[in-house]
């Protein structure tokens, strides 16, 4: 097991800091949403805190009464959060909201090769035939959320078969990190780069595919899965900065360090379990900590980010504003940490 020291009411105080500036941001319905109340519904199942369900109930609310967007992959990221409303209320409107963003994944979105998703951030051909990591948050794992919950076999292996494809198309087998996305038409990575939050999207779903099967070992994927995530995390360690961090591009000494790609990859070593983990981990909730001022703002995420042209393009990415998928992924790895 880990062996991480912390003071658990300095992490329960961060968790509420940060989880009130999250609620407090004017936050669409769209993938910044979807990883922001991810984290906060990671926070509520942590702390039992009433308000922040309530806050939740009446931002879903509000906006399913104004209207709800297209369908696309980034949207459906809202859907974790509406399990979670639907479980702890047991309200069938968000459960309806559900399945048809599951039906718009199984029977609409477009899909390349061996029915892979393409990643898709509106209702054009957005990337055509593109692989891009961000699709395992905010889909496969999604997916894989619902079929685990309805028993459903064909869903969990449609899950499973997004985790096998882009596994082969942006995990280097050489060295084990993550490209950001694949071309599928030109069979190349584009700029080739091993950005760091692609690398959390990987590593923090892969790390959830365990805990949402019972029976994970009679799944052949799951071996992929398994395999891939102890290569990455191995890989991932040597390239975790003195402040315990890691950069937006992962082997490049003068990119920025980024603190959404770090919460996700420490998340995802705390959830892998693996003892030998513990010292990078420790780092990492330190630097981590240093990245967050008293007002719940976590600092240092980088903004949205396509697959840039070189490697100046990831570089110059801003790092000055709150993002709620900073909000989002280190309210998961803080509420991991006390899990």
């Amino acid at each position: 097991m880990l062996q991480v020291k912390y003071d658990r009411d300095q992490i329960l105080h961060v968790i509420e800091n940060v989880t009130k500036k999250t609620l407090d941001m004017d936050l669409t319905w769209d993938w910044p949403g979807g990883v922001a109340y991810y984290g906060v519904s990671r926070a509520y199942q942590t702390t039992g805190n009433q308000e922040i369900l309530d806050r939740l109930v009446k931002w879903a609310d509000e906006y399913i009464e104004l209207g709800l967007p297209s369908w696309t992959v980034n949207t459906c990221a809202m859907g974790h959060v509406l399990i979670t409303l639907y479980e702890e209320t047991g309200d069938q409107k968000y459960w309806d909201i559900v399945l048809s963003k599951v039906d718009y994944l199984q029977n609409h979105a477009l899909r390349f090769g061996d029915n892979v998703l393409q990643h898709t951030v509106s209702v054009s051909n957005d990337f055509p035939e593109q692989a891009w990591a961000d699709t395992l948050f905010m889909a496969a794992f999604f997916l894989l959320r619902v079929g685990s919950k309805l028993k459903d076999e064909a869903m969990i292996q449609d899950a499973l078969n997004q985790y096998y494809w882009h596994i082969k198309y942006l995990q280097d087998p050489t060295s084990s990190l993550w490209y950001h996305g694949y071309n599928n038409i030109n069979k190349d990575h584009m700029s080739g780069f091993y950005w760091g939050r692609a690398n959390a999207w990987g590593a923090y779903t892969m790390s959830q595919v365990k805990p949402q099967l019972n029976d994970w070992y009679l799944y052949p994927q799951c071996m992929d899965v398994e395999c891939a995530l102890r290569d990455q995390l191995a890989a991932l360690k040597l390239v975790q900065t003195e402040n315990g961090l890691w950069r937006t591009v992962l082997d490049d000494e003068e990119s920025y360090e980024e603190v959404s790609a770090s919460a996700g990859i420490a998340a995802a070593m705390i959830n892998n379990g693996n003892p030998l983990h513990t010292k990078y981990v420790q780092k990492a909730l330190e630097g981590i900590l240093n990245n967050i001022s008293e007002d719940g703002r976590v600092l240092g995420v980088s903004g949205g980010t396509a697959v840039m042209k070189d490697r100046d393009g990831y570089r110059n990415i801003p790092k000055d504003w709150i993002q709620g998928w900073g909000q989002g992924l280190a309210l998961a790895f803080l509420s991991d940490m006390l899990r």
